[in-house]
């Protein structure tokens, strides 16, 4: 079985999205820019023993995406402690909801975001009791 090892954010502005990911989940960034040819930096998104994956942020390609338009990508879902804390954290740093917080029955509460980027992620916190 294949599993994902890295992931990719597209984005137009490196450092207001670096400043983004790092203000809202604690990620830390290494410059690997070198290696790619073109801004890019890698996303250290946890301790090696937890859990998760590690990816990085790329420079945009090609056009930002646009509101309400199909996703043409993987959207990333980010497990989270504190549903309200962070999302407070994601609108104060100008991220905006895609899907507003919703439960999903005794498992979790689930939402989707807009990154300073135009990019959709999710945020997931376990919670048995979610109705």
């Amino acid at each position: 079985m294949s599993r994902v090892i890295h992931f990719e954010i597209h984005v137009d502005d490196m450092e207001r999205a670096k400043k983004f990911y790092s203000e809202v989940f604690g990620w830390t960034f290494q410059d690997w820019s070198e290696f790619a040819g073109m801004p890019y930096f890698g996303a250290v998104t946890g301790e090696d023993e937890e859990p998760g994956i590690n990816g990085a942020l790329m420079q945009r390609q090609s056009a930002p995406p646009e509101v309400n338009q199909a996703l043409s990508a993987y959207a990333c879902t980010i497990g989270i402690d504190d549903y309200d804390s962070i999302e407070a954290k994601i609108l104060s740093n100008e991220g905006k909801v895609a899907m507003p917080k919703q439960a999903l029955p005794g498992m979790a509460w689930q939402g989707y975001y807009f990154d300073t980027e135009g990019n959709i992620f999710g945020i997931h916190q376990p919670d048995e009791n979610a109705q």
